[in-house]
């Protein structure tokens, strides 16, 4: 029997390859005049390229970090004011995406980008946000979360004004992306579409995105790191796009919440850190409904669905141990991993000493 549920995604989606190229059809088409562009220095070249091209792109911020910090939303805000700037473009991978949807949710506030992160209110005005993805993992030009850091603190924050207007998803863009950079936004995006399956929130519509969005990767991810061509490549932004749909609302939950701690303090790469434990807590987990799960995405249980993501680690040279990041506080992980609000969404009810257990025997 299917319960009651309420599904919204409002974000105007383009996918195929060669979008990039009307990207100034889809400002006309949302209403866009003046825009600012958000990347990292990876895609400087790129964005300058667009610069030339675009009537509409006035300024292109290149200076994007992983784990990406306030005082770069802070330079974006800047650019949005001094062109009256009414649109934000993001060309890159999460962090991208991450710092101008923060920026678009305080161009017009009174209030500084550093209290409205303390705060949290922002205004009902915000600038318009167009996502694209040049990394297939975060999901993050389909959803409504921003992960901002700033000083020792990390914060995901979930508001509607971080909502993108449209995303192009071109896969074209993500043919230049590294091999490793693959792997680990390839896991993230395995992540998100778990996550968002065995989330307690989890709905129909959302489930049927996780489980194309796994078969998708189980499928893909180990040739387009390994031998990319371009139907890799597409099938993995489309189901890194599925993943971001099947997280937007049912939200992650014990992988997201321990992924915190270990890129705060340890400065792990986002997917990186959620690939660390989730395969410990795929078991910890387990249930017939991960059981079934496994059977309808081509694995024979949780256990080889398991193996499977400790293979990836293991033939792409990711962290699979702590003692790979030196000294580690195992209690100080346990603790702000048992306390992150995400937490909330697992299905388990995991304790610090749950994760303390898990933590160690990842030592």
């Amino acid at each position: 029997m299917i319960n009651n549920f309420i599904y919204e995604q409002p974000v105007k989606i383009y996918f195929g390859k060669g979008f990039l190229s009307k990207l100034d059809e889809v400002l006309d088409e949302i209403g866009s005049e003046t825009c600012v562009l958000v990347t990292s220095k990876f895609f400087a070249p790129k964005a300058d390229e667009i610069l030339k091209k675009s009537k509409k792109l006035k300024a292109v911020f290149s200076g994007v970090v992983p784990n990406p910090l306030l005082s770069g939303a802070e330079e974006v805000v800047k650019l949005i004011k001094e062109n009256s700037a009414d649109t934000v473009i993001a060309l890159g991978g999460g962090s991208s995406i991450d710092t101008a949807k923060f920026a678009a949710a305080c161009a017009y506030s009174e209030k500084t980008p550093h209290e409205l992160y303390l705060k949290q209110d922002f205004p009902k005005k915000v600038a318009k946000i167009v996502a694209i993805p040049t990394t297939s993992g975060t999901g993050s030009e389909v959803t409504k979360v921003s992960v901002i850091s700033h000083g020792n603190e990390k914060k995901s924050i979930h508001n509607p004004a971080f909502m993108p207007t449209a995303a192009i998803v071109d896969p074209l863009l993500t043919m230049s992306v590294p091999a490793r950079t693959t792997m680990i936004t390839g896991i993230d995006a395995f992540t998100h579409a778990i996550e968002a399956y065995w989330s307690v929130n989890h709905q129909p519509i959302t489930d049927g995105f996780a489980i194309q969005s796994i078969r998708l990767i189980i499928e893909n991810l180990e040739k387009a790191y390994s031998e990319p061509d371009e139907e890799s490549k597409t099938n993995m932004a489309y189901a890194s796009l599925l993943a971001g749909l099947a997280f937007a609302l049912p939200k992650t939950a014990a992988c997201h919440a321990c992924s915190f701690p270990l890129s705060a303090n340890y400065h792990l790469p986002h997917g990186e850190a959620c690939a660390l434990t989730l395969d410990s807590l795929m078991l910890l987990n387990n249930s017939q409904r991960l059981e079934e799960l496994s059977k309808q995405v081509g694995a024979e249980s949780t256990e080889k669905l398991a193996e499977y993501i400790r293979h990836l680690k293991e033939i792409s040279g990711l962290c699979t141990k702590l003692s790979e990041l030196g000294e580690v506080d195992i209690d100080m992980l346990s603790r702000e991993s048992a306390k992150h609000p995400l937490m909330a969404n697992n299905p388990v009810k995991l304790t610090e000493d749950d994760l303390r257990k898990m933590f160690e025997k990842l030592r």
